[in-house]
């Protein structure tokens, strides 16, 4: 048995050299720090020619969820922790009780007439 080593054990034909600097262009970026209120760091990179405006002041953190700002010193705080609301919840906000009872009897006669126990009129 030979004892030399192969030097494409382990490679891909074509592979070519590693660190090769053919394998497509990279655009220039910027990375932004945001601090959430418990001091977590998350940064984000964007695109070096983005204008400024564009990139966003605040981002929810992904470790806390809280908000997270660009200023280390006054991260931002929640305005208001809103409760979960259920379906109904929403659909309450939309419908007074006149509107919710109509439509009640409106779908109950519907399912009525579908059964063949529809009133007699």
């Amino acid at each position: 048995m030979a004892s030399g080593n192969s030097a494409i054990r382990g490679s891909r034909v074509g592979a070519g050299p590693m660190g090769e600097q053919d394998r497509g262009f990279h655009a220039d970026r910027v990375a932004i720090s945001y601090w959430d209120a418990h001091g977590n760091e998350t940064v984000r990179y964007f695109s070096a020619t983005l204008p400024e405006e564009e990139i966003p002041e605040t981002i929810d953190s992904p470790s806390t969820g809280l908000p997270a700002g660009r200023d280390r010193e006054n991260p931002p705080s929640v305005s208001k922790l809103e409760p979960y609301k259920t379906h109904l919840a929403y659909v309450k906000e939309r419908r007074t009780d006149e509107e919710a009872a109509a439509l009640l009897d409106d779908a109950l006669t519907q399912l009525r007439t579908r059964r063949g126990q529809a009133p007699k009129a």
